[in-house]
C-alpha cells in the first residue's frame, strides 16, 4: 500500500522519539566515553557529537558516506526535524566516527559497545536462562519449539540501549498475552523446505535465544538452512555483529548441560553450511526495508520465510510512520519479497495489525505507555 501516515519525527518535546534524541543519545555518549581509555582526540570528538546531537544540525559524513541514503537531503537540518529512524541511525554512525572505528588509527574496528555485550553474556541472568534448557529437554518437540520461539521473542527485552533510557524496563513484569499472535501462521510456513532468513537485532541475551531457536528448527527438520543477518559494524548499542555471533556460540559451547549441546550443533551447522551469517551493508541503512537494494531483495525473496527480530527491524519493516494501530500488517508489508514474520517487544510508537478491541483495551489501561514500555510483545506473520 502507498504510505498514507506521517513519518515519525523527533521534534515534539513530550514525545518518545524526542526523549531518545535528547536524553538517550547523550547517555550513550557518556557510556562509550567510560568504556575504553580513549585519548584526547576521541574525547574531543565525543564532546563535539554531544553538542551537535542536542543543539546542532546534520553535517556531512567523512568520505561522502551515505550519499545513497539521503544525507544530502538532510544536511543543515536539525536532528529533531528529520525522520526519527534516519536521525537515530545517523547518531550511531557519527559515534563510530568519533571513536575512530572507521579511521586508520589504533582504534579502527574496536566495538565501543563490546564491554557491555560481554558483561551481559557472562551475567547470572544468562546462566539461569541457559540452565532452563536442561528442563526443556523432557518436553515434546512442539513444546520445545513454542518455548524457544517465545524465548526469542521476549529476549528482545534484553536491549542495552533501551535500558539506558529506562532503567526499570527489565524489572517491570512482561504481559504474557501478546497484543497480536500469529504464531500458528508462522509455524505453518516452516514446513521443512527451503531457507529461513533471520534478521537479528541485539547481541548477548537476545542473540542466544535466536541461535537456540535456529538450532531447534534445523534439528527437527522445520527448515533446511538458516541465514542469520547481522550488522556489518556496531549499531544501536547492542545490535549483533559477526563477532557477537562468535562470542555467543563460544558462550554456548562452554556452558554446562544442554546448552553446550546446542552450541556444538550450531558450530557444526556453521561448518557444513546449514547455518551461515550475512552482514549486508543495508542492515545499517537509515531507511525502511521498502528501499532495500536489488541483491538483498533477491536473496530474501528466495527464502521460505524471513523473520525480523526486534523493534528497530519492525520500524524498518512496516515503515516508521504514525499508522493507525488497526492498519493491516499484511498490507503495509505487501512490498516485502516473500513470506515475512516479526517477533517484537514494543519499545517505540509504531504499530500495525491490532484489532480494535485490543487497541481500545490497551489505551484504556495504559494510555500511550503500552507502545513504548517493553512490557508488551507481538508475533505477526504474512504468507
Amino acid at each position: 500500500m502507498s504510505p498514507s501516515a506521517a513519518v515519525i519525527l523527533g521534534s515534539a518535546p513530550e514525545s518518545f522519539p524526542y526523549s531518545v534524541l535528547a536524553e538517550r543519545h547523550p547517555a550513550i555518549i557518556g557510556q562509550v566515553r567510560q568504556a575504553f581509555p580513549y585519548g584526547p582526540e576521541q574525547h574531543r570528538a565525543l564532546d563535539a557529537l554531544l553538542a551537535g546531537c542536542t543543539e546542532g544540525v546534520i553535517e556531512p559524513l567523512p568520505d561522502g558516506a551515505w550519499g545513497e541514503w539521503g544525507i544530502d537531503d538532510h544536511v543543515g537540518q536539525s536532528w529533531f526535524d528529520v525522520p526519527w529512524l534516519w536521525s537515530e541511525s545517523y547518531f550511531y554512525r557519527r559515534l563510530l566516527d568519533a571513536v575512530g572505528y572507521f579511521g586508520d588509527g589504533p582504534w579502527r574496528g574496536i566495538d565501543p559497545f563490546r564491554p557491555s555485550k560481554l558483561a551481559e553474556l557472562d551475567s547470572q541472568e544468562t546462566d539461569q536462562e541457559l540452565a532452563a534448557l536442561d528442563e526443556l529437554a523432557s518436553r515434546t518437540a512442539e513444546e520445545q519449539g513454542a518455548a524457544l520461539l517465545h524465548g526469542s521473542l521476549w529476549g528482545n527485552r534484553a536491549d542495552l540501549g533501551f535500558r539506558l533510557s529506562d532503567g526499570e524496563a527489565e524489572r517491570r513484569d512482561a504481559v504474557p498475552d501478546l497484543v497480536a499472535d500469529d504464531s500458528d501462521r508462522l509455524w505453518s510456513l516452516l514446513d521443512g523446505a527451503g531457507t529461513l532468513c533471520l534478521i537479528a537485532d541485539n547481541a548477548g541475551r537476545e542473540l542466544i535465544p535466536d541461535l537456540l531457536l535456529l538450532a531447534h528448527l534445523l534439528e527437527h527438520g522445520r527448515i533446511e538452512r538458516a541465514v542469520l543477518h547481522v550488522k556489518p559494524y556496531p549499531y544501536y548499542v547492542s545490535d549483533a555483529t559477526t563477532a557477537d555471533v562468535v562470542d555467543a556460540l563460544r558462550r554456548l559451547v562452554r556452558a554446562p548441560g544442554r546448552a553446550a549441546e546446542y552450541g556444538r550443533r550450531l558450530w557444526d551447522a556453521m561448518a557444513d553450511g546449514r547455518l551461515s551469517v550475512r552482514a549486508h551493508a543495508f542492515s545499517c541503512a537509515p531507511l525502511p526495508y521498502a528501499d532495500m537494494p536489488d541483491d538483498l531483495r533477491a536473496e530474501i525473496g528466495g527464502a521460505a520465510l524471513t523473520v525480523l527480530k526486534g523493534d528497530l527491524n519492525y520500524r524498518r519493516l512496516v515503515g516508521d510512520r504514525w499508522w493507525a494501530p488497526t492498519t493491516s500488517f499484511a498490507e503495509v508489508t505487501a512490498y516485502f519479497p516473500g513470506p515475512v514474520a516479526a517477533l517484537r517487544t514494543l519499545k517505540s510508537d509504531v504499530i500495525t495489525g491490532l484489532d480494535g478491541r485490543t487497541e481500545a483495551a490497551l489505551v484504556e489501561a495504559e494510555g500511550r505507555r503500552w507502545r513504548t514500555s517493553g512490557t508488551h510483545a507481538l508475533i505477526q506473520a504474512r504468507p
